[in-house]
């Protein structure tokens, strides 16, 4: 489909819009049937393949999944597969998240998977793509198609179906993300004020630092892409913990710092202290948290996204580009 020059970023403000219900349908899809006859939930650990703003998704993923199950959960390279001969993943499961399921590398490995012993889910928004042929089940985002190059209402879907496959493994869970599916769908944009004093911080910043822990670092990473790929603002994502150590010597020079806070058990001391210590070096330090309450961590990062995804779609169309198509990049991006 073709861009309308006319109006640039109205195919990404558009999608940004249908985000949150993307992620209530998304997340409250019944897996419990297919769960169940590939035996998911006992796994003895995950593995996701993705790349980009799915891998972001993927990071989010990892860290609920680790809490809820109690199995290791971490991301493999796709070129394991696609490039070299694969390694043994007998009694393991693999995640692979595609938005479109058509990169070659993904297709690859999610096939070298299978052929190594591990069972194989998909995430992906397209159906009928190499990577569903390739898994043996397809949690679908159901998003409907995603026109600007830089993925939204997919990342945020693709969060709430790997909820959804977390939630027919374990019950307990279930309940919990019934209740972040209702209060999800009164997530939008930050208040006005907020998203105006973010807007402006990221116009006059040169480097930019997204630091997040638990769920949130992975929001971390697909926030500071997003920056990246729409305003051609250097940033980069850190764990709140890693950060304080030798990344926090760049804070001698002008920086911008976006820290991220879903209120995960445990992160509260490190958030507090990374907003601390960057404050003290006279960063221009901003933190932002869901704007509603009683959503599970994965679901709260999810959230974050939905709430800064306007203000870097307005940062990108002040800085005089258009976010729909940034200059260098494509939809699909062919890698091996």
């Amino acid at each position: 489909m073709s861009m309308d020059a006319s109006q640039p970023g109205r195919h990404m403000a558009a999608e940004i819009e249908e985000a949150a219900g993307v992620f209530a349908r998304a997340a409250a899809l019944d897996l419990s049937a297919p769960v169940a006859a590939l035996g998911l939930a006992g796994a003895r650990a995950f593995y996701t393949i993705a790349r980009g703003s799915s891998d972001a998704a993927a990071n989010i993923l990892s860290y609920e999944f680790m809490r809820e199950l109690g199995v290791p959960v971490t991301s493999l390279p796709p070129s394991v597969f696609s490039v070299g001969a694969g390694v043994s993943v007998d009694g393991a499961a693999g995640l692979i998240i595609s938005q479109s399921g058509a990169s070659e590398d993904l297709i690859r490995a999610a096939q070298g998977l299978r052929d190594r012993g591990a069972t194989v889910a998909a995430i992906t928004n397209v159906a009928g793509s190499g990577v569903e042929g390739a898994a043996q089940v397809t949690v679908p985002i159901n998003a409907g198609p995603e026109h600007a190059v830089p993925a939204t209402k997919t990342v945020i879907g693709s969060v709430g179906a790997g909820l959804a496959l977390l939630a027919a493994m374990s019950p307990d869970y279930a309940a919990r993300l019934g209740a972040s599916v209702e209060t999800f769908e009164d997530v939008g944009s930050l208040p006005g004020a907020d998203h105006d004093r973010l807007r402006a911080a990221l116009l006059r910043a040169r480097h930019v630092y997204v630091v997040g822990r638990d769920t949130g670092f992975g929001a971390a990473h697909e926030v500071a892409l997003k920056i990246k790929e729409t305003c051609a603002i250097h940033a980069e994502a850190y764990s709140a913990s890693e950060v304080l150590h030798g990344p926090l010597q760049l804070a001698t020079n002008p920086l911008t710092v976006l820290v991220l806070d879903t209120g995960a058990p445990g992160t509260a001391e490190s958030i507090e202290n990374a907003v601390a210590r960057f404050r003290a070096t006279g960063s221009d330090v901003h933190r932002i948290a869901p704007t509603v309450a009683g959503l599970t961590p994965a679901a709260a990062a999810a959230a974050i996204l939905r709430h800064i995804y306007p203000v870097i779609l307005d940062t990108a169309l002040a800085l005089g580009h258009d976010p729909d198509a940034p200059a260098t990049l494509s939809k699909v991006t062919v890698t091996r």
